[in-house]
């Protein structure tokens, strides 16, 4: 880090944060920080460093309105859910709309054409994409790798933060072959044993009713805390000793956007699947490359081959240098460590390709794909639901997270018409049913998957919804919108048109509503005709016409 960089405020009132970087997300880091924007949208954002808006997009979800500034000094940053640009911005990104005719666009701008100073207005903060509340999310990237770095290394001295990081559980897990624990206190409260690990409350007074024997390593579930705000955020440091020696530690300082989904195995997936609660593992998998973790030679993992007391201490803390430590024993007891027979039909070898088929079942998982070595756990279940084309097949109790897509190829059930086109691969998640996409091909459908679990053939014929919303209030405000909803597949593409030619609707994807300002799009007084033609992801479509 280039400690003699320095970036300016993006607001003119004190700064407090939201969310903060590299916080545990579903598949991803969070990539910068969130700043509050007093709970209301439209306050001016300023450039923080010179430099020139590069790029500016606008999407129905993620960052919504975004705006890229290529600063100066080696640095990108990146400023999302913005209410609006500035006018002229405005203009150039409405002219691609519809030129592509379409809401979402993407603009470029070479460096003469938006040149910024530090401190000048750029646009205003605002609350689109997705986003729950009023806030900017502003990112520095290092501009030749394009990778997002900790921007708290610029604000410290204008962030208040006096609290140290606090956990609220710990976890300890045997290896699945070589190593066990065990709970030796099971009527104490606030400790759960459960396939082959150990959760307890972190602020228990006693640590010492764990017992092991061979492999075995911990897990922390913690957040940060800052002055003046009721948020939780991200740990930047975690470390965890054992009788005095690091076994392994992570600094979320910067990633790569290649890295996101390594999250999923440094994090405890199946656990967070179940409890909400994210546990940051301090054993790193084989195929897990996400610089930010470090490790001993055992990868993380202690080996208890004494009968003796192990001292674990776990530090926690952020980048103000608030600090807090947790402490507990694992006893080292001499006891048997469940080994089954291994069946190499199933077992599946992170270091090379894996291919699994059985009576038309397929699962085909190139070298790379898993971030260690999987027994599959395969078994066929009958179906529970008529929509279903296929049984339900299992490969795995617990859902494990793969570290890039796995092809799997499923056989249709043929004892109901079809239509090829309709069908599609779901992951099964209790009574839901995830849509995962496919393709048909002689009687099969083969779709990517990101996951280890059960999964069926389903066929969606359903086209999507379209809903007006308060239609008594259109003529008054000069706005007509409409809810679209697609409640099996998804949302894939949607139209409007007035008088027959296309005119620009936005669309919000966390409140599925779509809109159109008829002033703005140059639709006057009189009658007028709408269509608003709507697609799912098996190309049923809807299409509503009324009259306006």
């Amino acid at each position: 880090m280039a400690q003699e960089v320095t970036f300016g405020v993006p607001f003119d009132f004190p700064l407090f944060l939201s969310g903060n970087f590299g916080e545990l997300r579903s598949n991803h880091f969070h990539g910068g920080l969130d700043f509050k924007t007093q709970g209301v949208t439209g306050k001016p954002l300023l450039a923080i460093a010179d430099g020139y808006i590069s790029k500016v997009t606008v999407t129905a979800g993620g960052y919504g309105n975004a705006l890229y500034i290529t600063h100066d000094n080696g640095y990108t940053s990146v400023h999302g859910h913005l209410d609006r640009f500035l006018p002229e911005i405005a203009r150039r990104i409405r002219e691609q709309q519809y030129a592509e005719q379409s809401y979402v666009v993407t603009l470029e701008f070479a460096p003469e054409e938006f040149p910024v100073s530090q401190g000048e207005v750029v646009a205003y903060a605002g609350n689109t994409g997705y986003s729950f509340g009023p806030h900017l999310h502003m990112e520095i990237r290092t501009t030749d790798t394009n990778e997002p770095i900790d921007p708290l290394y610029f604000y410290k001295d204008k962030i208040v933060d006096n609290i140290p990081p606090r956990a609220t559980h710990i976890m300890v897990y045997g290896d699945s072959r070589e190593g066990r624990v065990v709970n030796t206190a099971p009527s104490q409260k606030g400790v759960v044993e459960q396939e082959g690990k150990i959760i307890f409350n972190s602020q228990l007074s006693t640590f010492n009713f764990i017992s092991a024997w061979g492999r075995i390593s911990a897990a922390i579930s913690a957040n940060d805390y800052m002055d003046g705000t009721t948020n939780n955020y991200g740990v930047r440091y975690v470390r965890l000793y054992v009788d005095g020696r690091l076994v392994s530690c992570s600094d979320v300082d910067r990633f790569d956007f290649d890295e996101n989904r390594l999250i999923n195995s440094w994090t405890d997936y199946a656990e967070q699947r179940r409890s909400k609660r994210w546990y940051m593992r301090s054993s790193i998998a084989e195929n897990n490359e996400l610089r930010m973790l470090r490790a001993d030679g055992q990868c993380g993992w202690v080996t208890i081959d004494e009968e003796r007391d192990y001292h674990f201490r776990y530090e926690l803390e952020d980048l103000h240098g608030n600090c807090s430590v947790y402490r507990f024993v694992v006893r080292g007891k001499r006891m048997p460590v469940a080994t089954s027979p291994r069946n190499y039909l199933y077992y599946m070898d992170a270091s090379r390709d894996n291919r699994f088929y059985v009576a038309g079942t397929e699962l085909w998982m190139p070298q790379g794909t898993l971030f260690e070595d999987v027994d599959l756990e395969y078994e066929v279940l009958s179906s529970e639901s008529d929509s279903d084309f296929a049984d339900i097949y299992r490969f795995s109790t617990q859902p494990v997270p793969l570290r890039k897509s796995a092809e799997l190829t499923l056989p249709i059930r043929l004892d109901k018409p079809f239509d090829s086109k309709k069908l599609y691969v779901a992951r099964v998640d209790g009574k839901r049913r995830v849509y995962c996409g496919g393709t048909y091909k002689y009687g099969h459908i083969t779709a990517n998957i990101t996951e280890l679990g059960s999964y069926t053939v389903c066929s969606d014929v359903t086209p999507p919804t379209i809903t007006p919303i308060g239609e008594s209030t259109w003529k008054k405000r000069g706005i007509v919108t409409l809810r679209i909803a697609d409640g099996e597949t998804g949302l894939r593409s949607y139209r409007g048109k007035i008088d027959g030619r296309w005119v620009l609707f936005k669309y919000s994807s966390k409140s599925a509503r779509l809109w159109c300002d008829l002033k703005a799009e140059g639709i006057g007084p009189g009658r007028h005709t709408v269509e608003i033609e709507v697609e799912d992801m098996r190309r049923n479509k809807r299409v509503m016409k009324f009259e306006l």
